[in-house]
């Protein structure tokens, strides 16, 4: 049975723990709501870039694009957002056991002999991700770009993407990230960057101003092929923000559940305490009243 200084240090090393776990809690929650906020912000732009295209769309002209041309698939890229840090709970696992099964379902759609490259961004991410590495499995461990990564260097990644779709390198690209719903709701999802979906270019149309007419210069698919660039950019934008508030998000529930049982441990601890202290007590009692004396 511990004694009664070793339950009092342990009550003090369990009150250290919850002050620690409820500060990062601050914190995270902090900068939760700061990409949540740069999240919001990337919506206006988005929504104007895909409105342009709803417009070009809508003028009864052809357009052509090596971005939107689907091809044979031998060979598919996964981008997979992770974490840099940790103390997120299982927020990493998730996406691994997501990226798995999503493996399992390209063999399926393309067959046993389509080839894969998985790109992991984050340090955890990068370190569960490589042990898939197989001959038909090729993972890119060197990748200059992190949670923490600013415009420039999205913008430089996701042409380079753009660049390898169009020379023929790889026939599909694929974005692994965790989709942002509330503080206490995200999941992982897939996301199919090239080649791009029409289906994602229409539906943005403001039906107000459609009878507004237009004059595209110098040509609606110049244009088209102008504006295709800017929209994958501004989903891995969106992509990127939204796993840095889903990151945070998931490491303010972590450190929730931490400091919810610290305070349990810590209650728990009191009150062994208290127990023993009053049975420390009582038998110094019963020693006066026994007229012993204790050396």
């Amino acid at each position: 049975m511990a004694t009664l200084r070793e339950l009092k240090g342990r009550i003090g090393s369990v009150k250290s723990s919850e002050k620690i776990t409820g500060a990062m809690k601050m914190i995270s929650s902090a900068k939760m709501h700061k990409a949540d906020g740069v999240l919001r912000s990337l919506v206006p732009y988005r929504h104007q870039i895909k409105t342009i295209i709803a417009h070009l769309l809508n003028s009864d002209n052809n357009y052509d694009s090596p971005l939107i041309t689907p091809r044979e698939v031998n060979h598919i890229s996964i981008v997979v957002f992770g974490s840099d840090d940790g103390l997120c709970g299982a927020y990493n696992i998730q996406i691994f056991k997501y990226l798995i099964t999503k493996l399992a379902e390209y063999k399926t759609i393309y067959g046993n002999n389509v080839r894969f490259r998985i790109l992991p961004i984050g340090k955890k991410m990068v370190k569960a991700v490589s042990k898939l590495a197989q001959s038909d499995i090729e993972v890119v461990g060197n990748i200059q770009l992190n949670t923490r990564s600013q415009l420039e260097e999205i913008k430089v990644f996701t042409n380079q993407l753009q660049n390898e779709f169009i020379s023929l390198e790889t026939d599909k690209i694929a974005v692994i990230y965790t989709h942002f719903k509330s503080v206490s709701k995200q999941f992982p999802v897939i996301d199919e960057l090239f080649p791009i979906d029409p289906a994602k270019l229409s539906g943005e149309l403001d039906h107000n101003n459609t009878n507004k007419p237009y004059l595209f210069e110098p040509d609606p698919n110049t244009i088209f092929n102008s504006v295709l660039p800017l929209f994958v950019l501004s989903t891995m934008q969106e992509i990127a923000a939204e796993n840095n508030a889903s990151e945070q998000a998931a490491r303010v529930m972590a450190m929730q559940s931490a400091n919810d049982n610290a305070k349990n441990l810590l209650e728990e601890l009191q009150i062994v305490y208290n127990k023993l202290r009053q049975q420390s007590i009582t038998t110094e009692l019963l020693d006066i009243l026994g007229g012993q004396v204790k050396e």
